[in-house]
């Protein structure tokens, strides 16, 4: 009953913060003022590794074989970002971008790396 809760404690803020990803993708003409050139990736590569770490927090409770915990991890959050990135083309004004789809992936597994990099 432990595991239980706790793989549910985990996957709400996975949930929510999915759901906070595809509203945001939901707007019309997001502006963002641009202090730098590719700020935009450096934003999806920040907004992904912080979904790599709930998505870690989640699926750690399912899978307890590390390299098959990684993979699936990055995965997730990777295919996220391409329906995501599909989301945005169904969106007036928004246009899927590949490049962003990699920066999802490059964050999530970032994020990953950081996570496991003492483990051993």
């Amino acid at each position: 009953m432990k595991q239980m809760r706790a793989t549910v404690i985990d996957l709400t803020p996975l949930t929510l913060y999915c759901g906070l990803i595809f509203w945001l993708s939901s707007l019309s003409g997001i502006s963002n003022p641009c202090l730098f050139p590719h700020q935009d990736k450096l934003i999806h590569i920040t907004l992904y590794a912080a979904m790599g770490v709930l998505a870690w927090r989640f699926f750690r409770h399912l899978i307890s074989q590390k390299r098959v915990l990684i993979l699936v991890t990055i995965a997730f959050c990777s295919l996220y970002g391409i329906t995501d990135e599909f989301h945005q083309s169904l969106v007036p004004g928004r246009s899927p971008d590949m490049l962003d789809w990699l920066a999802d992936t490059l964050g999530a597994t970032i994020a990953i790396f950081l996570i496991t990099k003492d483990e051993h």
